[in-house]
């Protein structure tokens, strides 16, 4: 059986480093506090109650991949800007966390059912251009504050332009092996790059 994935198209790719445009999305979404392991763990169990029927319709809908999570730097989910020169923030501990699945694409915002916990947002994303690093095994804080940094010095090698914090996405079920989990860090950069 095969997971959906967002769309996107490939701008460019070399090694592990992917440059892609992403189309419009939409997202039910979760903002959850704790280090990153917890805050991912109780943001899927709020989202993964939503697709399984914790909506006013009771309707059931399927799992995409991947499960992103981003650090939100402000109580209000606004976010503050942050020196790109420091992604050890993703290491900091206690914080607020943004937990997203993506829905399936046959779903526009208004065909959604409307989730029975507030917690739950929808929303609809607008298209994107993600720098992007994937990379297997864990993805503990340690090693994606590690990968951040090798994604930010590749973005910056190649003259691009961040716009924002750095995501986690992880695509693969808890009882995969280790081995064999496939992991990305995202970075939005600007277009024109």
């Amino acid at each position: 059986m095969s997971i959906e994935e967002p769309n996107f198209a490939l701008v460019l790719k070399d090694g592990a480093f992917e440059l892609r445009d992403y189309a419009p999305t939409v997202v039910a979404e979760v903002l959850v506090t704790g280090d990153q392991q917890l805050a991912g763990r109780k943001g899927f169990r709020l989202l993964a109650g939503y697709i399984f029927g914790a909506n006013r319709k009771g309707q059931k809908i399927a799992m995409t991949a991947p499960v992103t999570k981003t650090a939100q730097w402000s109580k209000d989910g606004a976010g503050e800007k942050i020196a790109m020169t420091a992604p050890v923030t993703l290491t900091a501990g206690m914080g607020d966390w943004r937990v997203r699945f993506t829905m399936p694409r046959r779903y526009a915002l208004a065909d959604l059912p409307v989730p029975t916990d507030q917690a739950v947002t929808l929303m609809a994303l607008p298209a994107a251009r993600l720098a992007v690093l994937r990379f297997s095994g864990l993805a503990g804080e340690a090693r994606v504050a590690d990968e951040t940094a090798r994604l930010l010095a590749m973005v910056r090698t190649r003259g691009l332009q961040p716009i924002g914090p750095s995501t986690i996405a992880r695509y693969n079920p808890p009882w995969t092996l280790w081995f064999l989990r496939r992991n990305e860090v995202m970075l939005p950069v600007a277009l024109g790059t």
